[in-house]
C-alpha cells in the first residue's frame, strides 16, 4: 500500500510539473510570437488607422508594401543583403570548416595553445578592429563597395572554427587513419569524408553566419553610408525610420520583409540546426 501511495504521489507531482512546464512554454511562446503578430497586423493597416489598438484591422490593405517600394528601393536592398549574406556564409563555412578540421584531426606543435589564442579573440570587441580594417579597405580602393562586407568572412572566425572543431571531434579518428593508410591526402580526407558527415553542424553554423551578416548594420553604415541602391536592408530601414518617423504601417511592412528571409531559412533548416547544436556540444 505504501508503495502505491508513493507512486501516486510521484505521478501527481510529475503531472503538475508537466502542467507548469507547459504553461511556462505557452507563455514564452506568446511573448515571442506576439510582436510578430502585431507587426503583421500593423503592416496591413492604413496610415489613418495606425493607432487603432485592435489586433485585427478594421480595414485591411496591402498598399503599404507597394508604397514602401516607391519610397525606397527596398527590393534592391533585400537583394543586396541576400547576396552579401550568401557570400559571407559560404566564406565562413569554407574557412571555418577547414580550420576546425585542422584543429580536430591534424596533430602539430602548439595546437592547443593556438586554439586557445583563437578563442581569446572572441573577447575582443569588433569596434576595436574597425579603424585598421577601414584603413586597409580604403587603401585597397574598396571603400564604397560591398566587398568589405563579405571579404572578411573568407579569413575564418573563432566561433565557427570552435563549432566545427567540436563536431569533427565526434567523428571517429579511425576514418582519417584508414584513409591515410590508403594514401589519401588531407584535402581528400576533408572533402570526401569529414565534410559530408558534417552536414548538421554546417547547417547550424550556416544559420548563425547568415543571420549575423543579414542583421549587420554597423559595417554597412561604414562602407555603404549613402548609396541606397547598393546598401543593405538594415541600413535602408534605419535611414527610412529617420525620414518617415511615426508612419508605423510602412515601418512594419519593411521590418516584415526584412525578417521574412531569416524565418524561412530557420524554418527549412531547423532539423539540421538542432542536430548540429546537440552534436557539437558532446565533447
Amino acid at each position: 500500500m505504501g508503495g502505491n501511495r508513493m507512486n501516486r504521489t510521484a505521478d501527481k507531482r510529475r503531472f503538475w510539473g508537466d502542467i507548469a512546464a507547459f504553461a511556462a512554454l505557452t507563455l514564452g511562446a506568446l511573448c515571442m510570437v506576439g510582436p510578430f503578430v502585431w507587426m503583421i497586423s500593423t503592416s496591413l493597416k492604413p496610415i489613418a488607422e495606425q493607432y487603432d489598438m485592435r489586433l485585427i484591422p478594421q480595414t485591411m490593405t496591402l498598399e503599404n508594401y507597394p508604397r514602401l517600394v516607391d519610397i525606397m528601393p527596398i527590393h534592391l536592398q533585400l537583394l543586396n543583403s541576400f547576396i552579401i549574406a550568401g557570400i559571407s556564409t559560404f566564406g565562413q563555412l569554407l574557412t571555418c570548416s577547414m580550420a576546425g578540421f585542422i584543429f580536430a584531426v591534424v596533430r602539430f606543435p602548439f595546437r592547443n595553445v593556438l586554439f586557445v589564442l583563437l578563442l581569446i579573440t572572441l573577447m575582443v570587441p569588433a569596434q576595436v578592429t574597425v579603424i585598421p580594417q577601414f584603413i586597409v579597405f580604403r587603401f585597397l580602393g574598396l571603400y564604397g563597395t560591398q566587398a568589405p562586407l563579405y571579404l572578411p568572412a573568407f579569413l575564418g572566425g573563432a566561433f565557427g572554427t570552435f563549432l566545427m572543431r567540436q563536431y569533427f571531434l565526434t567523428i571517429p579518428s579511425e576514418l582519417a587513419e584508414a584513409a591515410r593508410i590508403d594514401g589519401a591526402s588531407l584535402a581528400r580526407i576533408f572533402f570526401t569524408i569529414y565534410l559530408p558527415l558534417a552536414k548538421p553542424a554546417l547547417a547550424a553554423f550556416a544559420i548563425f553566419a547568415f543571420m549575423f551578416s543579414w542583421n549587420d548594420l554597423f559595417q554597412a553604415l561604414i562602407y555603404l553610408p549613402s548609396n541606397m541602391e547598393q546598401t543593405t536592408v538594415t541600413v535602408g530601414l534605419a535611414l527610412f525610420q529617420t525620414q518617415y518617423a511615426g508612419q508605423w504601417p510602412l515601418m512594419m511592412a519593411g521590418s516584415l520583409l526584412a525578417v521574412a528571409p531569416i524565418i524561412l531559412v530557420f524554418f527549412f533548416a531547423q532539423k539540421y540546426f538542432m542536430g548540429g547544436i546537440a552534436m557539437s556540444g558532446l565533447k
